[in-house]
Order: C-alpha cells, then structure tokens, then sequence
C-alpha cells in the first residue's frame, strides 16, 4: 500500500490521479477532508495532523511506501511514524541550494539532512518551480502581471537562469521514485530539459498566455528589494517580496542527467508545458 501524506496538495493530487488512472492502491493522509473531497477523487481519506505523532503512526500503518507531498521539514516525524521497512519518497525543493539563507531553504536542508541519517531506503527529490497544475501560482500570477505591466523591470536585465518543471513531470519522477528499490537515502534533482535566462521564460509565460512580453527594463536589484514593500499598496498588482527579487539574481541550473538515469524521465521542454498550461490558443 502507498500512503500519499498531503494528498489534497497541488502535487498529491496530482500524484493520486495518477495512481488512481494506474489501478494502484493508495491511501491519501489529509489534514482537511473538505480538501480531498475538491479533488473529485473517490478515495475515503485517512485524517491526520503531521504534528501528532499518535495519529500520524496510525494513518501511516502497514504502509510499504509513504510518499509526502509536505512540506521537507516534517521529515523527522514522518520517519517516527512509519513502518520501520517502508520506502520513503519526501518532496524537498533546490531551495536549499540557494546561497540566500531563508527559513524555508533551511527547514529543506534540516528535513533532508534528518533523512539522510537516517538510513531509511529511499529518496528525496528536489524540484525546481512547478507549474502547469490547475490551481498553481507561479506562472499564472506571473501572466497576470505582465498583462497590466508596460515594461518588466528586472534585476540584472532578467539574466538569472531558471530551470521548471511541469507538474506532469514532477509526477512521473514520483512514481518512477515509489518503483524503484533505494538500498538506503539519496537525493535527486528534478527540473526541466534546459535552463533558460529569465527574461526568456518570463517572454515564453507571456506568449504562452497570449499578451504581448513587455519589454525588458534592467534595474538594480536593490532599488528593487527597496520598492517591493509597496506592491502591496498597488492596485491590480500582485504582491512581490524582497526575498523573491534577490532570488530573481541567483542561477537556478541543474545537472538532470541523474534524473534521467535513476528515474528515466525525459522532461518536457518550457513552451510545451506551457502549452498545456493555458492550453493551445493561450
């Protein structure tokens, strides 16, 4: 039995569909029925809060794999309470390579580390951005934006690299994760084909969504960071941090060449999972 830990969640429900269209079993940990009952999915749910032990240990129970889709810094309860023998298969993200320290980076980094001592079989997978899902937010705030935006103002002219993945992909990594055999804890990257600068992708979202890419306005990214307390202010605008502008200088490029070999998914490239993300006509 497969028990999938935040399974109402934009990648566990994706995960589920899939293992439902497969015939395979699974066994969805929620923390919201009402959440899991939004999928559509038939499934009865198993109700449990990651922070209470008792009850995670119970919903867990008898499970050979426990895949989470929460957040990596549950990873030491989600050990505590599985079967001793099941196969782990934890959502991290390359947050935690970034040279930027956060709290979210480093609550990866301390979920991935308490796995990796663990000795436990299985594995860890980073992702990059995930888009394409139904209600996600990344690419779709971001075509929301360029439409009311006359010039994108970027730090560094947009030349940082990005590397997403479509949420498709992501789920094929999880299920080629949950059938392989890990002889003890690892992790592995899982991004999209190519990296690409992100004044590219952010031309790509927009082409992709039907507007015209606004031209780019190179601008330091510290005239950014100091600006971007007052988007929230701004009417028609989403609100963007400053931690989100320092991230937009940092390169988010990575090998896939493990990923394709350990798990054998070859990615889709950007315009194609864009294409199916605001469908053909845009």
């Amino acid at each position: 039995m497969i028990a999938v830990i935040g399974a109402s969640g934009r990648a566990g429900a994706a995960l589920c569909r899939a293992l439902a269209e497969a015939g395979r079993p699974f066994r969805p940990v929620v923390r919201d029925a009402g959440r899991w009952a939004a999928t559509g999915l038939p499934q009865a749910p198993v109700l449990a809060e990651l922070g209470d032990a008792e009850g995670l240990a119970a919903a867990l129970r008898g499970a050979g794999t426990v895949v989470s889709c929460a957040h990596a810094r549950w990873a030491p309860a989600i050990l505590a309470a599985s079967d001793p023998g099941a196969k782990l298969v934890l959502l991290g993200s390359t947050r935690r390579f970034s040279a930027f320290p956060d709290a979210h980076g480093n609550n990866v980094r301390a979920g991935e580390a308490a796995f990796l001592a663990s000795g436990r079989p299985g594995v860890m997978l980073h992702p990059t951005m995930v888009y394409g899902a139904p209600t996600e937010s990344n690419v779709r705030r971001l075509a929301a934006l360029l439409r009311r935006l006359p010039v994108a103002p970027l730090p560094g002219g947009g030349g940082a690299l990005v590397q997403p993945i479509h949420i498709s992909d992501l789920v094929r990594c999880l299920l080629a994760a949950i059938d392989r055999r890990w002889d003890g804890p690892g992790t592995l990257v899982v991004a999209g084909p190519e990296a690409v600068p992100y004044r590219d992708f952010l031309a790509e979202v927009a082409r992709a969504a039907g507007c015209r890419p606004p031209p780019v306005l190179p601008v330091p990214a510290g005239l950014l960071r100091a600006l971007a307390p007052l988007t929230r202010w701004l009417p028609l605008l989403p609100e963007v941090t400053a931690a989100e502008i320092r991230r937009l200088t940092e390169d988010r490029a990575f090998d896939i060449g493990p990923m394709r070999r350990l798990l054998g998914v070859d990615p889709m490239p950007l315009r194609q999972g864009l294409r199916l993300t605001f469908g053909e006509s845009g």
